[in-house]
């Protein structure tokens, strides 16, 4: 089967490229510039930007199959309109450009935070961010809500929902990989209290691939492994570099109040230990009920425990630990 990824050289694109080819798939990976993930591997290789939507043609005439990851993460807001833009407008116009192809499955990699996350329990039925949520959060909302008008005009599309990923092959890394390097290299001054959902990124890209091949078109589906805080992750680096944790935790009342402070650093150009837009999915209901993906697809996500320890295997391996 021939499967196009766009935001192939990414974090859930590269892990989704392996996961393909290991499986016996032609790839083709959609990349903006950066191609170093991808060095080495047996894909062909189309350049193209989701916000002209037309040079996304080349690679989606004649595939089977779609898988979408593309997405801008902020913990700022929106500068500049660009989350809006690429999440929502440009995830609408990738789909609505594989119906034009005729791709024939489509697999829209959203995220949790397209729900509200404070209601309990979250489930693929949970209201979606309200205005006062952030940019981030609402764009996914959006980008979602723009796919299914494709799937409404008759696109075969389906879509997961990861929890906070974490993992192997996290090149630039990721959010939540800095801050993990971050705790292994002792740059963090303090933990901050809070818990949230973990899901390995493998097991993100396994879910697309099999959301791809059982999930029910207009469906959507939750994927996390476990509820884990702050200081157990912490923990486990230190099982895993031997790095002890900060001894400080920051309590969430504290933060919270600090918030807007350390807002006005980050858009100064300082690198922050934490945002306000960051605090809000570490107070998030602990239950996030993945019934659906295990029942309807097979899905069955390993131990964070496991995912972190092959993190740090996997940096070792290829020089960055």
């Amino acid at each position: 089967m021939t499967v196009v990824v766009t935001g192939a050289a990414g974090f859930v694109g590269n892990n989704l490229v392996h996961e393909l080819l290991a499986a016996g798939h032609s790839v083709r990976a959609v990349v903006r510039n950066d191609r170093g993930p991808l060095e080495g591997l047996n894909v062909e290789i189309f350049e193209a930007d989701v916000w002209e939507p037309e040079t996304l043609r080349p690679a989606f005439e004649g595939a089977d199959l779609v898988i979408h990851t593309v997405a801008i993460i902020s913990l700022l807001g929106d500068p500049g309109g660009i989350v809006h833009r690429t999440n929502v407008v440009g995830a609408g116009a990738t789909a609505r450009m594989a119906l034009e192809c005729g791709v024939k499955r489509y697999v829209h990699v959203s995220s949790c935070h397209a729900f509200d996350l404070d209601h309990h329990p979250i489930t693929e039925d949970s209201p979606r961010p309200g205005p006062r949520l952030p940019a981030y959060d609402r764009s996914k909302a959006g980008g979602e809500a723009a796919v299914r008008e494709v799937i409404a005009d008759g696109l075969s599309g389906v879509i997961v929902n990861p929890a906070g990923i974490l993992g192997p092959r996290d090149y630039s890394p990721s959010p939540l990989g800095g801050a993990l390097v971050d705790m292994a290299r002792r740059k963090l001054p303090a933990l901050i209290q809070g818990a949230f959902h973990w899901v390995d990124v493998r097991d993100v890209a396994r879910g697309a691939m099999l959301a791809a091949e059982k999930g029910e078109a207009g469906r959507g589906y939750l994927l996390s492994s476990e509820y884990l805080s702050i200081a157990q992750l912490a923990e486990l680096v230190k099982e895993n570099t031997g790095s002890e944790p900060p001894w400080f935790t920051c309590p969430m009342w504290l933060a919270r109040a600090t918030g807007p402070f350390v807002d006005a650093a980050a858009k100064l150009g300082f690198k922050p230990m934490y945002t306000s837009e960051y605090l809000g999915p570490l107070r998030a209901s602990s239950s996030m009920e993945c019934a659906r993906a295990r029942t309807e697809l097979g899905w069955e996500p390993r131990s964070v425990a496991e995912s972190m320890r092959d993190l740090f295997a996997w940096r070792r391996e290829v020089g960055l630990a």
